[in-house]
Formats: structure tokens, sequence, C-alpha cells
């Protein structure tokens, strides 16, 4: 599927990308990411969003918006209309879409573990629907002898076999040499790309394999941008954040992206158990000191299974927002929809939402369906501790459902908006509503067509 460019998107590209069109220099007004991240929670705060900046009434909201970047500066930035619509269709020439963090086609995973830090804009080529299919992330250095390569491509070969989606960099050395032996295996493949989208995905090598859906590739930067050290370094955390379990293959010791990435994996986001090649090597030896674990070298698909069980803590600083919706700190900018004001998401709980995809991510990461059990699943004010712990993701998720439905429907709405609002896909939404119909939660009318709580009925 290849999203279409949202209006939203199209506002933030203007706002934030260089929008190098083969040639030429980027504007030296471009928004950084932590001026763009002040700029969407002001949006939010005065209910408005990115598409608004262009809209008929844009002077009252750019005015507004003075507080926080120069109006002038804005209008610099927006007025590069003719140049964006060249960029464009360079761009679609080459099958290359971008989503925004405004987008509901922006990967999941990113939005729930990254949150604010998430890059506000993404470009790829290919499925776009393999970011959210979790999987192995495997990296490592970019000078590395013979064997270890064929210990790479073994390894991608396996996940292969295990269905596994196999996630890394896309740098010569261990990243190109998981991916091949993914690919020459028959699986799925993400390459997160620190530079030169537009050069990789015109490869003749890759063409085939992008549009049969077996391999996406993705970049926070311009598709024509060259490396760069800082870029490489960044978008070691996207690498992580959509996968479900990590291969240090090899690393340096202090030095380099492959370190850098995984210490901050170890000791900030922690996102996903991280595993080291078991053997002795100076770099490895350091992370297996930093909370690493050794890689059990699984022979078969069912003990690479097994690798994605290992837990691994939350980052002590972080919200701890439960599967339940409830949270030890209020709601703050980081935990709400990207750019997005209230009516956009109905009267949602931004809790609710946070726990729909939280526990989302964690009925996937242990295979369960969603939802599979066929008993009346409790309501989320009558889970007990003791029920939360023992209960699965499923049965949480679903219960976080229930939850939203109240406040989200009572006025009708078609599957498809309720897919909307939960961030879901749209044949998820409809079971969970005909599930609901069943139960007689809700009701399906045809004046207005949609989906309506039944009345009456009682949630709390």
């Amino acid at each position: 599927m290849t999203p279409v460019l949202s209006p939203n998107t199209q506002a933030i590209l203007l706002l934030t990308a260089p929008l190098i069109a083969g040639r030429g220099a980027s504007s030296p007004d471009l928004l950084t990411p932590g001026e763009y991240k002040r700029l969407a929670r002001h949006l939010r705060e005065i209910q408005r969003q990115p598409a608004d900046l262009v809209s008929p009434d844009a002077a009252d909201i750019l005015r507004a918006c003075q507080p926080v970047i120069d109006n002038s500066r804005l209008q610099r930035l927006l007025g590069r209309g003719f140049l964006l619509s060249q960029v464009i269709e360079r761009w679609q020439a080459r099958a290359i879409w971008v989503v925004s963090r405004a987008d509901a086609d922006y990967p999941r995973r990113l939005k729930a573990r990254l949150r604010e830090d998430a890059p506000a804009v993404l470009y790829g080529c290919g499925e776009i629907s393999l970011l959210d299919s979790g999987g192995l992330a495997v990296v490592g250095s970019r000078h590395v002898d013979t064997p270890l390569i064929d210990y790479t491509m073994a390894v991608g070969r396996l996940a292969a076999r295990a269905r596994k989606t196999l996630v890394s960099g896309g740098a010569k050395g261990i990243d190109q040499a998981a991916m091949r032996g993914a690919l020459e295996a028959g699986g799925r493949v993400i390459g997160v790309l620190a530079d030169s989208l537009e050069k990789t995905t015109m490869n003749r090598e890759h063409r085939n394999l992008l549009l049969d859906g077996q391999l996406v590739l993705i970049s926070p930067y311009d598709p024509s941008a060259g490396f760069n050290v800082g870029n490489a370094m960044q978008r070691n955390k996207l690498i992580y954040a959509l996968a479900d379990a990590s291969l240090v293959v090899s690393s340096d010791v202090n030095k380099g992206g492959t370190w850098a990435g995984t210490i901050e994996q170890l000791d900030k986001l922690k996102f996903v158990p991280v595993y080291i090649r078991s053997t002795d090597s100076a770099g490895l030896d350091a992370l297996r000191k930093k909370g690493a674990l050794l890689w059990p070298n699984p022979q078969d698909a069912d003990s690479l299974k097994e690798v994605f069980n290992a837990a691994m803590p939350l980052p002590a600083d972080s919200p701890q927002v439960d599967l339940l919706g409830s949270s030890d700190a209020a709601p703050t900018a980081s935990m709400q929809l990207d750019a997005a004001p209230v009516s956009q998401v109905g009267n949602t709980p931004q809790s609710v939402l946070e726990a729909l995809s939280d526990a989302k991510l964690a009925a996937e990461s242990v295979g369960n369906a969603l939802p599979v059990t066929q008993e009346p699943l409790m309501l989320v004010a009558d889970v007990t501790e003791d029920q939360k712990t023992g209960a699965a993701p499923a049965e949480l998720l679903f219960a976080a459902v229930r939850k939203a439905i109240q406040p989200l429907l009572n006025k009708p709405m078609k599957d498809s908006e309720v897919a909307a609002a939960l961030d879901v896909s749209n044949a998820q939404a409809k079971t969970w509503l005909q599930r609901l119909v069943e139960e007689g939660v809700l009701e399906k009318q045809k004046k207005p067509a949609g989906y309506i709580v039944r009345q009456p009925y009682l949630f709390e």
C-alpha cells in the first residue's frame, strides 16, 4: 500500500524538509526537530494542526504561533509550495512515499515507543505495513571479515525460516549481510537508512523486492541526503523501536554507531532484549557488562522464537503508563497524538489510546491473536491487580477497547472512523465492533449508518 500525501504531511515537509530535488541547497530556515516539537505542542494547545498553517485563516494561526516560532520564518518556509510540488513529482516517479506523525499510516511502534521523539516525517519505499510487524534487529560494524559475514547471513536466513521480519540499517558489513541472508531465504526485511534512500531504492537488485512487498526501506532524512555521522547515530533508535529483539554481531568499544546505539538501548530506551554474539570480543564483552544477553545461537525456527521472550525493564525515568490506562504521572504533551486536535479523535481519552498501543505491542510480542478467547472479558474497571498480572495481553487490550467505547460511540461512527480513532486497522476495528454488537454493548444502525452504544448500557 502506498500512503497518500496528506495535507498535514505537506505542511510538515514545508516546515522541516530540505526538499532537495536532486540539486541545490536546503533552506537555512528549516525547523530543527526540537523547534518542530515545540510548534507541534503549541498547535495542539490551540486546537490546531499543521495543515491549518496553509489554510485560508492561516494568518491568524501564524500570529498565534509567534511566541514559539517567528512569524516571518514560518511564512518563508510555508511559501516553498512550488519547490514542494517539484520534489513530490520526483519522489512519486521513484515510488517513494512520505508519512508524518499526523498520519494514521505512521508506524504505531515508533509513536508508542519514541513518542514526541519519533521523526516528524518518514520517507520510504515498499510495503509500509511491514513497519509494524516487529521482528529481529541485527546490527554491527561495517568492516568485518568473511566468516563474520557468513555467520550474519545465516542469522538472516534463520529469521526468514522463523517468519520473523529482519530489521537493520542497510550499511555495508553486518547490516547488509543480515538483510541479504533474510531476503535470499524469502524473508521480510526492514531497512532503516541514514542516507541515500533514493539511490538505494533505484538499485535494480532492490526494485522487485520492494514491489513484491518483501522489502521496505525507510529513512527520517531527505531521500537525496548524503552520509552524515550524526544522522547515522540518530537512526539507530528507530531500528530498535521497530523490533521485538536485537542481536549485536560486532562492535568496537566506546566508539562507533553500533556501540552508541546499543548503549542508548541498554541504558536509556530499553525497548527490546539486546543479545550479543557469544564469542571473545572486547566490544561485545563490554556490552555484556552493560547488561546485554548472550545470544544462545538458535539452530532452528522454534529455538529462535524463544529469544523474543526475554523481558527488558522499562526505563527508570519513563512515565509508567499501564495497560489499564492509568499513569503515575499526569498526561504530558509527549503522551498525546501528534498535532491532532481533540476533535480529531472524538472523546477517546489519551490514556486509553496509549494503553491500546502498548497492549497491542505486548500482544504481538507473545504471538497472541486479538482477541481469541470466547469467554466474556472483564471491564477495565473490574480488572484487579492479580488479574492484570496473569491476564493475556489480548484480554487487557480488549478490556481497554471496551473502556474506550462509551465516550467514543455516543454518536454513530463507521468502522473506518473507529479504526482511525483507535489507530488500528479497519479489519481489527470491525472484529471488535462485531464482538461488542454480539455482546449487546453496541448496536449497528442504518440511519445514520454506524455503530452506537446501545441504550441503556452501563460501562462503569
